[in-house]
């Protein structure tokens, strides 16, 4: 049986929930497209994070991996374009690691693409009322440095496609007046890029992402 890694990880910066933590949760064991979905939770951690995703992806040896990160204040589902060989972070990570102007591979490029059909992804979304766009940086922070991770450890690797989406906030997490989605429509949505993902080989040409 085919399998997706779908990655989420733990809350940081002093919150107590991350969105794609439990939208991971919610998926681990479903049926998309045919694969059985196994979810991981990450540390939010520089390097902990990388080692945990090799390692889920030795044990599970998926067709497709997608990765899951918390973007407060966005208030579009986005599936990222481009990984940076970048760690510069605005904050301490939960181990208390703050690089600045760190590269995350020395033998790595400058950048990835991400492999998955990601306009596809958002015609799909919007399609079903669901706000999205296509994002073209994740930051510097652990969300990018596990994508990049990702990105180098499948090089060359034609047959296994992965990339990288951001939600945005729950509503318990959000300050008030700031964008957020329910777990519920989250958690749909992602099982619809997931099948997107698996069905869609060839992206779409949309001008950013738009359905028009």
């Amino acid at each position: 049986m085919k399998t997706i890694l779908l990655t989420g990880f733990e809350p940081f910066g002093g919150e107590t929930l991350n969105p794609s933590a439990e939208i991971a949760r919610q998926l681990h064991g479903t049926m998309i497209a045919g694969h059985t979905v196994v979810s991981a939770l990450l540390p939010c951690v520089f390097g902990a994070a990388r080692a945990e995703l090799k390692k889920q992806i030795r044990t599970t040896r998926p067709a497709l991996i997608i990765c899951l990160g918390q973007a407060g204040g966005r208030a579009d589902i986005t599936p990222e374009r481009v990984a940076l060989n970048l760690d510069d972070a605005r904050i301490p990570d939960n181990g208390g690691q703050q690089p600045v102007d760190a590269v995350i591979s020395r033998q790595g490029p400058v950048a990835y693409w991400s492999t998955l059909p990601i306009k596809a992804i958002v015609r799909a979304l919007q399609q079903r009322g669901l706000p999205s766009s296509v994002s073209q940086t994740a930051g510097t922070f652990v969300c990018n440095h596990v994508f990049y991770s990702l990105m180098h450890e499948l090089r060359g690797q034609k047959k296994i496609r992965g990339g990288f989406i951001h939600v945005p906030w729950l509503p318990e997490q959000a300050p008030a007046g700031q964008p957020s989605l329910t777990l519920a429509v989250l958690t749909s949505a992602l099982a619809v890029a997931l099948e997107t993902a698996v069905k869609v080989r060839r992206d779409v040409r949309l001008p950013g992402g738009a359905t028009h």
